[in-house]
């Protein structure tokens, strides 16, 4: 088999196509997104709000609401909790996290099984990104390339508060607003790719894209480009392994993703190897 028959064969079915499409654009976001978490480490936080959509998702189905408005207010939810038990209790962030977004996990599965509804939660948890319609990939064309947008024209500001909140105010910024703007882009983005790819890919999407482009650079700027890279080659690669192998789409991404980032420590190793040797 010519080798460009390997891309071009499973492209020439729409829903592989659309499959691909609407990876790459929450790769893209995602990728972007994972650099500021990254630096304000913030990566667990992602995972937070993935996991806590559940209930909110559960609750708007019951009440025959639009299921994006009950995720996304579940996640801004449980952001303002952990922050409410961060400053309250003696808890670090970890902890705060972990106890907040387990519970409200927890209540989601609750919900599902008592108040009648059509929801898959393995289509919640796993994704379904091969089932993708047209309708949910135009508004993944609409609002992916917007929180990209947000995001790189405040990246000057949003890097000194992440970095340095203190030193961020000292310089006049308004660090509560860039705090409620990076949890807005987050919970968006999560309620986005989570009706999209499922909680497990959103998870990996918001933390893995960040982590190897940390390890390859330390400039900033450089990790903006290379995140977004790392995801949307990971997306690209992963949903073409998907349809030859016969697994999991969501699954082959994942694992294109930690293949990277070992490859990217590795590399990361050999340099710093070949540096002590000078």
């Amino acid at each position: 088999m010519n080798p460009l028959d390997l891309i071009l064969t499973p492209l020439g079915y729409p829903f592989v196509a659309r499959a691909v499409i609407a990876a790459v654009l929450i790769g893209a976001t995602c990728g972007v997104l994972s650099c500021f978490l990254a630096t304000a480490r913030w990566s667990l936080m992602s995972d937070a709000v993935a996991h806590s959509v559940l209930p909110g998702v559960v609750i708007a189905a019951a009440l025959g609401a639009m299921l994006p408005l009950g995720a996304f207010l579940a996640g801004l939810f449980t952001v303002l909790v952990i922050g409410l038990v961060r400053s309250r209790t003696r808890l670090r962030s970890d902890a705060a996290i972990g106890v907040v977004f387990t519970t409200m996990f927890a209540a989601g599965l609750v919900g599902i099984s008592k108040i009648p509804s059509q929801l898959d939660l393995q289509h919640i948890i796993f994704g379904n990104i091969l089932g993708v319609g047209t309708d949910e990939l135009g508004v993944a064309a609409v609002l992916a390339p917007l929180v990209i947008a947000v995001l790189l024209a405040k990246r000057r500001d949003l890097l000194h508060w992440a970095v340095d909140p203190e030193h961020a105010r000292v310089l006049g910024l308004r660090v509560d607003a860039l705090q409620l703007l990076l949890l807005v882009a987050l919970a968006a983005t999560v309620v986005l790719a989570t009706q999209l790819v499922g909680v497990v890919l959103v998870t990996a999407m918001t933390i893995t894209p960040g982590a190897i482009a940390t390890v390859l650079s330390r400039r900033f700027e450089r990790r903006l480009v290379l995140a977004p890279v790392a995801a949307i080659a990971a997306a690209f690669l992963g949903v073409l392994a998907s349809f030859w192998l016969d697994v999991s789409t969501a699954g082959a991404i994942v694992c294109t993703l930690g293949l990277e980032f070992a490859l990217a420590a590795g590399l990361r190793c050999v340099n710093l190897q070949h540096m002590g040797k000078r």
